[in-house]
């Protein structure tokens, strides 16, 4: 249904073009918007035209028009005046509010189809049918953003989303829950995860300073075909999780690397994994100290001099932390395969503890 303010906008245009006042009722002869005073009087009148067969009416110096939808009266649109200039400008305004019906519906219509296509709840017959009935193409190159918001239901959040988007009439904005927004954005030819990084900044950044609050954006995938935007969609909700890279403003699943096979894998296989590796200790119960030279070990791409130089420290003094840590875990982190369990552990932690704070 349209709203209350967009009907007050669109008499209040009509009125500063022909002078005319005029006021959109419902049904039962309540004033939605309005530039008349004192309305209320002709509920009456409104209430015997509403069930009468006539589509216009002109009574006691107004004339009276009926907008439908789809052959359901929605709106009733009284004009002040009899004269042939009036009844021309009400002619005008119930095209003008029965053209909005159409596009609200249009819009509500997309929106539904673009849920259930990001929720896999279409067959896929039944998406190729209502995507040729909404005019919506099913080849086009796609991705999908989500732009996970601070606060649940950040309309200002929202609505600048939509103000980025909104004059490119082949991209999808929409909610599936609380806290994302969702983008279903076309990818042109050409474009490639450059352009979608850069994108999904531009997101941030806007967000940041019109709607004063910072949010995530994590995109999927491109894909080719509009079947495969659940795909994208799954994606982009994995890539959003934080658990790898949480000081991360974008993040895109194709950068997630060997975190895309941990997203794969089972809670109890990853149990299995610590204890066997690990002996039933968890990487994540070393001291601060240790931990800050492992990470910074693994940024330095196990270069010792870089890390001792960047931790403010003795070159022996990190050999004698690494001589430490390989006695408590038997790995050597100066070996590369070494060094690649540890790391892939340290992940699947994290993984566990995003998981299990999920289920909780």
């Amino acid at each position: 249904m349209i709203s209350n303010q967009i009907l007050q906008d669109t008499i209040d245009g009509i009125k500063a073009i022909t002078r005319i006042d005029l006021c959109v009722m419902d049904t039962e002869g309540k004033p939605l918007a309005s530039t008349l005073d004192a309305v209320e009087e002709y509920k009456e009148a409104v209430l015997v035209f509403a069930e009468s067969l006539a589509e216009s009416q002109a009574l006691q110096g107004y004339q009276f028009f009926k907008v439908f939808d789809e052959n359901q009266l929605e709106y009733i649109i009284l004009v002040k005046g009899e004269t042939d200039d009036v009844y021309m400008v009400g002619k005008m305004a119930a095209f003008q509010v029965q053209n909005l019906l159409i596009a609200y519906k249009e819009r509500f219509d997309k929106d539904n189809f673009i849920k259930n296509l990001l929720l896999d709840n279409l067959l896929l017959v039944d998406i190729y049918n209502r995507a040729k009935k909404l005019h919506i193409e099913t080849d086009v190159r796609r991705c999908v953003f989500i732009v996970e918001t601070k606060n649940d239901r950040d309309n200002n959040a929202f609505e600048t989303v939509r103000n980025i988007f909104s004059a490119k009439t082949r991209d999808f904005i929409t909610a599936v829950d609380e806290k994302n927004i969702i983008l279903v954005k076309e990818v042109k030819n050409g474009e490639g995860y450059d352009e979608l990084t850069k994108t999904a900044q531009v997101i941030v950044d806007m967000l940041n300073t019109e709607a004063m609050t910072k949010v995530h954006v994590a995109f999927g995938t491109i894909v080719n075909e509009i079947k495969e935007v659940s795909r994208s969609y799954k994606e982009a909700k994995m890539a959003v999780g934080k658990i790898f890279y949480p000081d991360k403003n974008v993040i895109a699943y194709s950068r997630l690397g060997i975190g895309r096979l941990i997203y794969q894998l089972p809670l109890p296989l990853c149990k299995m994994f610590i204890k066997e590796i690990f002996d039933g200790r968890s990487p994540d119960e070393f001291d601060e100290e240790t931990l800050q030279t492992i990470n910074k070990f693994f940024e330095n791409n196990l270069n010792v001099s870089e890390t001792s130089r960047q931790l403010y420290i003795h070159r022996n003094t990190l050999v004698y932390r690494l001589d430490k840590l390989q006695k408590s875990t038997g790995l050597d982190l100066r070996v590369f395969e070494d060094a690649i369990t540890f790391k892939i552990a340290l992940m699947v932690v994290k993984y566990m503890k995003y998981m299990e704070s999920i289920e909780y």
